[in-house]
């Protein structure tokens, strides 16, 4: 069977295993940007607290995914809990690091400017300086939604959702007729969703950051 004719066969479920993947990444990159900004508003002003903070996210990101998935399933079991907790993990050092560098850029002088017109702690963080950090956090995340697209195939280990499922089964039947052709329609399927979670956030860089500060 020609790879063409095993993606007509099997398009349904190539579709299913898409839309759980691209589901899934989308998720826990979700979560990662919340846990991910929280962390730099929290750390940016002190530098101990900025260095830890990017240590121990730099820290879990070395950890093998598999050993991470293969550790949490017996604290979570098999399927969607183990591969939610490790790709929130594993999304988050890019975007707290960019956050606390995209906080510590904005020019003081500006905050200076929105104390002087007596704006609150909050409101200057939320109004000004978050705004201005905003195009370094949606670098961060783009960088970290790449990683877990590729990093989201190992649940397939722990029974988790995804194209990896797809990819597991090939390598799982190595020599028979269709192997070779599970583990392309799997890695070209996450290729492409990554291509096109990028161009969405091309998208949104376009909408959400002045054309000043973008150029």
């Amino acid at each position: 069977m020609s790879f063409w004719e095993y993606l007509s066969s099997r398009h349904q479920q190539l579709l299913a295993d898409a839309y759980q993947h691209a589901s899934v990444v989308f998720q826990c990159m979700v979560v990662a940007t919340a846990i991910g900004v929280f962390i730099g508003v929290a750390t940016y002003r002190v530098e101990w607290a900025s260095n830890l903070a990017t240590t121990t996210t730099s820290t879990i990101l070395t950890m093998p995914s598999l050993a991470m998935i293969g550790l949490l399933i017996p604290i979570v079991g098999l399927g969607v809990p183990p591969t939610v907790i490790a790709l929130t993990l594993y999304g988050l050092l890019p975007i707290v690091r960019n956050a606390i560098v995209g906080l510590r850029g904005v020019d003081p002088s500006l905050v200076d400017a929105a104390t002087g017109i007596g704006m609150s702690r909050l409101a200057r963080l939320v109004r000004v300086e978050l705004p201005l950090a905003w195009p370094p956090i949606l670098t961060g995340i783009r960088i970290s939604t790449q990683m877990l697209m590729g990093i989201a195939a190992i649940a397939a280990y722990a029974s988790g959702p995804g194209l990896g499922n797809e990819i597991f089964r090939g390598i799982g039947s190595l020599g028979s007729k269709n192997a070779l052709n599970q583990v392309l329609a799997g890695t070209i399927g996450i290729i492409i969703l990554a291509l096109l979670f990028d161009a969405a956030y091309v998208l949104i860089g376009r909408l959400t950051i002045p054309r000043g500060i973008r150029d």
